[in-house]
């Protein structure tokens, strides 16, 4: 339907063919040269054509680079012009492409068109095709960027077959930055087996608003001294793997309640409460080295009023540029979201250009992306120097990206990668009503809301494997709540209620003892299980204010 309703809208022609320039033809920098020197003596070879396909990264459709179904293809023709992701790169000289999906719980589905992630050999092969259609062209000196968002928690892409991370708010509840870097080292060696090599996380918002249900467990927490620490473990995790991590969404997302899928959210708080709550996470990020910063569909009223940080020159280059620093690459948020298509693609394109991004993400239609950057630079809307210094920051990443062989993929989902995800996982499992350390007695009776029947399986398993008598009717309820669940979705009566995602919920629940894992991942469902078992404490603490109820209820950590 979505094919059909897009294929009645008109569309500029694509560019023609691009025709591969020799390797001998590219410029050689000096042995030695910095990735920035190659990229700057890159860009000054560059035709303005691959100059304007350097700053933008769509999505394809399929799961192969060359090798698509006629739904596929279908899709790639309405949205490029072409039959195959590997045609899409080649036509319009592509800097990056991203890698999407959606999941029933994932707040992000609403501008995932398709999805091509389905198990690691597969997303293997599709990068690996990219790559070789990306070598082809006159920038195919450096690696394609290729990314996705893999936060995990709701936001998690690449699910069959890789090691499943706790949520950003469970690394935030365990409250130990070294755990969290180490999973995201185990993360980032995972996705660059995979030829993933830009990761659009960690999330840097600060939770200010319970209500927000697009950041949600997202967000590592509601401190801002707390959620920076966290987010500096992320990125130090992910690119000690040779993945760049990606601080987002600029300039913070966590205390608006509204969803920049659909609007335009506004920030409300002051230019002084902006820099104590919001912007020091991404601070802390950039002083990690984060190599992208991603814009955000946020009205930062404090800055700049009424425009979408994404097209404000006041808050990409003035704020995040010159006030912080920031010197690697800005991305934009989804282009096809509905704050960005207030304006039509083109001028869209050009209009965050000219705000300070350097690559535009998922463009809403990409010939007319392509030809308006195109026509913006040859009619001076677009300065040549602006072009020129966002390609060179992207060919800049994408050379520093250029280094060793990538991780067999035997270490994908490997035993001590599982080690560094149960670690964080355990720590995250906290208490917020109860006595600690009481083991359930008697038969269990594991009940959920709705659609959580992949969790409920998880957790049975493994109470069973902890010695936990689990039966079907009667016994001591233990019920499972998650993301997007309400009131109605709490058992009353239930012995133990489990939130799997924020822990606003359960302040409504009448049940003895309160537990929220922020996850439903396995690892997460094994962690809890060894709480209700009496195997372990609950060792972590609410990184975000629960009304009524303590951080932890456990003495040590109360408060």
């Amino acid at each position: 339907m979505l094919l059909l309703a897009a294929g009645c809208q008109s569309s500029p022609p694509a560019p023609a063919p691009t025709t591969s320039a020799p390797a001998s033809a590219r410029p050689t920098p000096p042995a030695g040269s910095s990735p920035a020197q190659r990229a700057a003596a890159l860009a000054g070879t560059l035709s303005d054509e691959d100059l304007v396909g350097q700053v933008l990264m769509p999505y394809a459709y399929g799961s192969s680079a060359t090798d698509v179904t006629p739904g596929n293809k279908a899709g790639n023709q309405q949205l490029a012009g072409v039959d195959t992701p590997a045609e899409m790169v080649a036509r319009y000289r592509l800097g990056g492409l991203i890698l999407v999906g959606f999941s029933a719980d994932d707040p992000t589905s609403q501008n995932q068109g398709t999805t091509n992630v389905d198990s690691p050999q597969q997303v293997r092969g599709l990068t690996t095709g990219l790559q070789a259609a990306s070598a082809k062209l006159a920038a195919g000196s450096a690696p394609l960027l290729i990314g996705t968002d893999q936060e995990y928690g709701v936001v998690t892409r690449i699910k069959t077959g890789v090691t499943a991370l706790p949520s950003a708010m469970g690394a935030g509840a365990a409250g130990d930055p070294r755990l969290t870097e180490a999973a995201w080292r185990a993360a980032g060696d995972e996705l660059a087996a995979l030829g993933v090599n830009v990761d659009f996380a960690p999330v840097a918002d600060v939770l200010g608003n319970a209500g927000s249900s697009v950041i949600g467990s997202r967000s590592f927490g509601a401190d801002p001294t707390q959620v920076s620490a966290q987010v500096a473990g992320a990125v130090r995790g992910l690119q000690a793997s040779g993945v760049a991590a990606t601080l987002k969404h600029f300039p913070g997302h966590g205390h608006t309640a509204g969803d920049s899928h659909d609007a335009l959210p506004g920030l409300g708080q002051s230019r002084a409460s902006l820099d104590r709550g919001d912007l020091p996470p991404f601070v802390a990020g950039i002083g990690a080295g984060a190599k992208l910063v991603m814009s955000g569909h946020l009205d930062v009223k404090a800055i700049d009023p009424g425009t979408p940080a994404t097209f404000s020159r006041k808050v990409l280059t003035d704020l995040l540029r010159g006030q912080l620093g920031f010197q690697g690459v800005v991305v934009t948020d989804g282009m096809n979201m509905a704050p960005a298509k207030r304006w039509p693609a083109g001028e869209a394109a050009v209009r965050a250009l000219n705000a300070g991004n350097d690559l535009l993400l998922m463009p809403d239609k990409l010939p007319e992306a392509y030809n308006g950057l195109l026509s913006g630079l040859r009619v001076g809307d677009l300065s040549r120097a602006r072009l020129v210094e966002a390609v060179t920051r992207v060919l800049t990443l994408r050379f520093e990206l250029a280094g060793g062989a990538a991780p067999e993929m035997s270490t994908v989902g490997s035993a001590a990668h599982r080690e560094a995800a149960a670690k964080l996982a355990a720590a995250a499992v906290t208490q917020l009503r109860g006595a600690c350390g009481t083991a359930l007695r008697g038969p269990v009776q594991v009940t959920a809301a709705g659609g959580r029947d992949t969790a409920r399986g998880w957790l049975v398993e493994a109470l069973r494997a902890a010695g936990v008598q689990v039966v079907t009717s009667g016994g001591t309820v233990v019920h499972l709540v998650g993301y997007g669940d309400g009131q109605g979705d709490l058992r009353k009566g239930a012995a133990v209620t489990v939130a799997m995602d924020t822990p606003y919920l359960l302040a409504k629940s009448d049940s003895p003892v309160l537990l929220a894992t922020y996850s439903s991942s396995q690892p997460s469902m094994a962690a809890l299980a060894a709480v209700l078992a009496g195997k372990t404490p609950a060792k972590g603490r609410s990184p975000v204010p629960v009304t009524g109820l303590p951080r932890s209820s456990c003495t040590a950590q109360a408060g």
